[in-house]
């Protein structure tokens, strides 16, 4: 099964923030070097998605739980028969160091984000559709004019801020994406179920499917089961679940 797009569906609510932390964090890496406005705007815009979700929870403790419970599970099994030793404390010391670099923070992340003048005006008429032109934000839009050199040192500047967590976001999606392998199945008529051991509940689930399959997933669930529909894109009306047997890759990753 060559050229696979992937599909990963979250299983918990910590992995769900940590996947949205992600797409953002991408969205800025590409658009922030770039010299266009529009890009300038798009990195813009993720920062003050990433401000938004760091206003809801408290997402530094929620991190450091995470990285303390991976390294609690890594460190059990340092007795367990072929066990690479070398490979195991590399990544138990990342994982120290970044649970040290999040400790370090003082109060929340993103905190001077928060109390940015400049920032703040922007998120406020961020909520109007169209809310964020020339007119409404004279500010925005003089900044927009400088010189790229000068908006990406801004940029730099207010992305510094947020470094420690896209760190430690990376690892810990990293080891839950490899800490099981995938498996060849099959959806009988379209649709796949699959029940889940209470034992070691999944963190996320991952669907891959050919490329050319003409078919994407729809996954629901939680810890306990889950149940990918396969569906067939229209391009007029809702997708249909397709009728045919569907082989895929399934990997539930439960690290």
């Amino acid at each position: 099964m060559s050229d696979l797009i992937i599909y990963e569906h979250p299983l918990n609510e910590r992995i769900r923030t940590l996947l949205r932390l992600e797409h953002l964090f991408e969205r800025i890496a590409f658009h922030m070097p770039r010299p266009e406005t529009w890009s300038s705007r798009a990195a813009i815009n993720g920062l003050l998605d990433i401000i938004n979700i760091l206003t809801r929870a408290d997402i530094k403790s929620e991190v450091i739980k995470e990285l303390e419970r991976h390294s609690a599970s890594l460190d059990r099994i340092r007795a367990a028969p072929g066990i690479d030793m070398q490979r195991l404390g590399s990544i138990l010391k990342e994982l120290e160091i970044n649970t040290a670099r999040l400790r370090q923070l003082n109060g929340q992340i993103g905190r001077n984000l928060r109390e940015n003048d400049f920032l703040n005006g922007i998120m406020q008429r961020s909520g109007i559709p169209g809310g964020n032109c020339a007119f409404d934000l004279p500010h925005y839009h003089y900044w927009l004019r400088q010189p790229h050199d000068r908006r990406l040192e801004d940029l730099r500047r207010w992305f510094c801020e947020l470094e420690p967590l896209q760190m430690a976001t990376r690892l810990l999606l990293t080891l839950t994406r490899d800490c099981a392998g995938a498996t060849r199945v099959q959806a009988s008529g379209g649709m796949f179920q699959h029940t889940l051991e209470s034992q070691a509940p999944a963190q996320l689930i991952r669907v891959g499917l050919p490329r050319e399959s003409g078919l994407f997933p729809e996954i629901s669930g939680g810890k306990h089961r889950f149940t990918i529909r396969f569906l067939e894109p229209e391009e007029i009306g809702r997708p249909a679940q397709t009728q045919q047997d569907v082989e895929f890759s399934l990997t539930c990753c439960i690290f």
